[in-house]
């Protein structure tokens, strides 16, 4: 047998928008809630969140986007972050999704590569002041002009800042006021654009080997159906309540999370903005929630929390773990003290919207966690050696992935696009990973250097394309390590121009305010060369095993 799968076609692809499956989400289940952002206090049922949808895309529309457009989203997990997501698709707008922990460099490239018109952001949280670095990105967004009145010299197509919350702020439109703005014009005969499923709806950023961070670009076909599959998968009911703690701009936030409820009519509960384990818990056992998604560092988080034993998690039965390696020992505990005996595990990547694999809650417990499961519904998948062929069942190679899931391409890349997505409409994944007799598969290694920290892609190239900008480093490579909680951490080696100085903390500070905290690596040693092969190439590996060994570092334990 050879490892080329195909998953079941019985039941039929979705082939309207997301837009659509709101509609008929509020025809369905009006009254049932929709949405619970129990930070923010704001509960919506689904006809509500329709219709705040609605009036949004209309004030977008007003606001003078258009179709096509793009409109960028930079928050943490809020009420108006979903708001924005539907809107978006019921104007046909394309919504690129930025990560919250971007800062100024990171910011102004993805605005800049998806040319966005308009963004929204959330008021500043914690240590992230979100319209103070929008600001420094575009400095004629000043206190003393008001909306429209600006315009930004390093990112000519930016318009409009819409800021969420109650606060009002010179240049910016306030959300509240879009919202009325759209109501209105909906009164006076504005009607919205009808999409195609087949039309792009979301960018999403994920970098390469490159280093670049690249607009991964999905469509309404893409996103909705892989929603709606993996909602399936765990048995997603209109009495179901998800507790999703998971970041909204990934795709396990607002795929496997929202796109999944807005399918089932599942309610979507948001514990806070960033993830706390007593916030979640708190959450779960309040709101008497079904289901609750979570990275392994996540759930191993609300394991330890001192305060697990406080609450009631007897309604949880289901859930999904994903996003890196999950631990039999974790997964076990879950189960038995979580009360989560249908927990399943997914594995994807965002360039097939993202699951294509996930194991069932009729699988054995030792299969879920030794697997990520079987092929997901219209998918199909094949494991190849170097050559391209594909191998016998067992036998490792890269997996690659084909169907209505796959991207329709990086952004404005087609070179890169072409590298990764071959001409029959394959996409290489870069994972090694193995499928056996009966169809499940194991991912057994990564063809990348890429670096999963606590569930989250990090790519050394990316990283070290910034730290190349000190004028102190001549030469530098970052890499993972092992770590118990994170399952790995970043460490970087640098080499140094003769004559200069650089220490650990001023490397790290070098990078603070300028890219996520999670790419500033953790450990840095100064060398002065690398082992490298008789090509000239890096043997990163050997630096993974020497760090290893001189902190003493002992890998997680995984399936």
């Amino acid at each position: 047998m050879l490892s080329h799968v195909r998953g079941p076609t019985a039941e039929r692809l979705l082939e309207h928008t997301i837009g659509d499956a709101l509609g008929h989400a509020a025809r369905a289940w009006p009254d049932r809630p929709a949405l619970i952002d129990r930070g923010q206090q704001v509960r919506l049922d689904w006809a509500e969140l329709d219709r705040r949808a609605e009036a949004l895309g209309a004030g977008l529309l007003d606001l003078g986007l258009r179709p096509g457009d793009r409109l960028g989203i930079w928050s943490l997990n809020r009420f108006e972050w979903t708001i924005t997501q539907f809107a978006a698709a019921k104007a046909g707008i394309v919504l690129v999704t930025i990560n919250p922990a971007y800062r100024l460099s990171e910011l102004e490239y993805a605005l800049k590569l998806s040319g966005c018109a308009a963004i929204i952001l959330s008021p500043a949280f914690k240590t992230s002041d979100y319209p103070g670095m929008i600001r420094a990105v575009v400095p004629e967004l000043t206190h003393e002009l008001a909306e429209g009145e600006w315009r930004s010299a390093r990112l000519p197509r930016l318009r409009h800042v819409v800021l969420m919350g109650q606060d009002e702020a010179a240049g910016f439109v306030p959300f509240a006021s879009l919202e009325a703005r759209g109501a209105s014009a909906l009164a006076r005969g504005l009607t919205l654009p009808r999409p195609r499923p087949t039309d792009p709806i979301n960018i999403q950023f994920t970098s390469g080997t490159t280093g670049a961070p690249k607009g991964v670009t999905l469509s309404h076909r893409n996103i909705l159906n892989n929603g709606y599959f993996v909602g399936r998968g765990v048995r997603l009911l209109p009495e179901d309540r998800i507790c999703i703690p998971v970041p909204l701009y990934h795709c396990f936030g607002m795929v496997m999370g929202n796109l999944a409820a807005v399918t089932s009519g599942a309610a979507m509960v948001y514990p806070g903005e960033g993830f706390d384990p007593v916030a979640t818990l708190r959450s779960v056992a309040e709101e008497r929630c079904t289901a609750l998604y979570g990275v392994p560092t996540m759930f191993i988080a609300e394991l330890e929390s001192p305060e697990f034993g406080q609450f009631d998690l007897s309604s949880l039965r289901t859930g999904i773990m994903a996003g890196a390696p999950c631990p039999i020992e974790v997964m076990r505990r879950v189960v038995d003290r979580m009360h989560m005996t249908e927990i399943t595990i997914c594995y994807g990547m965002t360039e097939t919207s993202p699951v294509s694999f996930q194991s069932s809650p009729d699988d054995p417990l030792e299969r879920r966690v030794s697997t990520v499961g079987q092929v997901h519904p219209h998918v199909e998948v094949k494991i190849v050696d170097e050559a391209g062929e594909t191998v016998s069942r067992g036998q490792a190679g890269e997996l690659c992935t084909r169907g209505y899931s796959v991207m329709q391409g990086y952004w404005d890349d087609e070179p890169q696009t072409a590298a990764v997505k071959d001409a029959e409409g394959w996409m290489h994944s870069g994972d090694l990973a193995t499928i056996d007799d009966e169809g499940y598969a194991n991912i057994v290694g990564r063809l990348k250097d890429m670096v999963i920290r606590g569930g989250e892609n990090l790519y050394p190239r990316e990283i070290e394309e910034y730290l190349y900008r000190h004028p102190a480093i001549r030469d530098v490579q970052v890499f993972g390590v092992p770590d118990p909680r994170y399952g790995e951490e970043l460490c970087a080696w640098v080499i140094l121009h003769e004559g200069a100085a650089l220490d650990e903390p001023s490397l790290q500070d070098f990078c603070r305010g300028q890219i996520a905290h999670q790419k500033i690596p953790r450990y840095v040693r100064f060398v002065e060369s690398f082992p490298m092969t008789v090509t000239g190439k890096v043997q990163k590996y050997l630096l993974r095993e020497a760090m290893a060994a001189q902190l003493d570092l002992k890998a997680a334990a995984t399936a």
